[in-house]
């Protein structure tokens, strides 16, 4: 296998199906894959404990973790204080990735008729808050990614975003390039580039030095891979050939048995 697959703890837990963590954790083993992510911090240990490893944290922010974000400076201090805890964490039980967020556009989350926050003011706060986040986890060899997240889809709180500030990928990117850092990167997630900006190839070849790590859903929908539009092998054979090394985390939502859709997507995405 050329590509190390990453299992979405929330996918399985947090949503209809309840999957424990030894149901989630034997399903990854049982699968091939490399990695159980996104789980909270206490369950670690027993991620370890199977022998997988873990690519990726949140960022320690209440939930929804994607609304207060970097691109308000009056989150910062909250964001710093929470995600470099996380960044400890992190360290210590050697997860190479936390995750981040440009928040939403409103200048308050919870009152979208106050106004909002410029697309140019927005970068600037979140240029600034990556390079703070960006020399703590240097400290500590930990990797901050930057999640874009599509704002189209409105028929689920987990499928889409609307208000995001972040939708569109070269905004982020052109973030993550100013930001200038070996520990701030890209979170390349092909479901929501799919939807808000196609040519994803292009663009996996385009922005292949910032890539931190990878995310994979159906599209549309965020069901399984094997019956939607994007090609998958051809898109992983595009990061092996660009030179990715790092995970790809199945982050879809199963509609039939996790299992056996999860035995497909990893198959579809292993580009030997």
């Amino acid at each position: 296998m050329r590509i190390k697959q990453s299992l979405a703890y929330w996918c399985l837990n947090g949503t209809e199906w309840e999957w424990d963590i030894d149901r989630i954790c034997r399903t990854a083993v049982e699968l091939g894959f490399a990695s159980v992510e996104l789980a909270p911090p206490g369950l670690w240990p027993h991620i370890a404990g199977y022998g997988l490893q873990n690519a990726l944290a949140s960022n320690g922010m209440p939930d929804p973790v994607f609304a207060r974000g970097l691109n308000n400076p009056k989150h910062h201090e909250e964001i710093f204080a929470r995600t470099s805890e996380m960044i400890e964490q992190c360290a210590d039980a050697g997860v190479p990735n936390v995750i981040a967020f440009t928040g939403y556009k409103w200048r308050d989350v919870d009152d979208p008729e106050g106004g909002e926050i410029s697309q140019a003011e927005g970068a600037e706060s979140t240029i600034r808050g990556l390079r703070e986040l960006g020399r703590l986890a240097s400290r500590k060899n930990v990797t901050v990614v930057l999640e874009q997240l599509n704002t189209r889809d409105d028929s689920h709180p987990m499928k889409g975003h609307p208000g995001y500030q972040g939708d569109d990928i070269d905004y982020c990117a052109e973030i993550v390039r100013q930001v200038d850092s070996a520990h701030v990167k890209l979170l390349f997630d092909v479901y929501h580039v799919a939807i808000m900006n196609g040519d994803v190839i292009r663009r996996v070849r385009r922005y292949a030095k910032w890539i931190g790590h990878v995310h994979v859903a159906g599209v549309p929908g965020r069901g399984e891979l094997e019956a939607q539009e994007v090609h998958y092998p051809a898109v992983m054979r595009a990061l092996v050939d660009a030179g990715y090394e790092g995970y790809v985390g199945q982050e879809f939502i199963p509609t039939v048995d996790p299992a056996r859709g999860l035995a497909e997507a990893i198959r579809l995405c292993d580009a030997r």
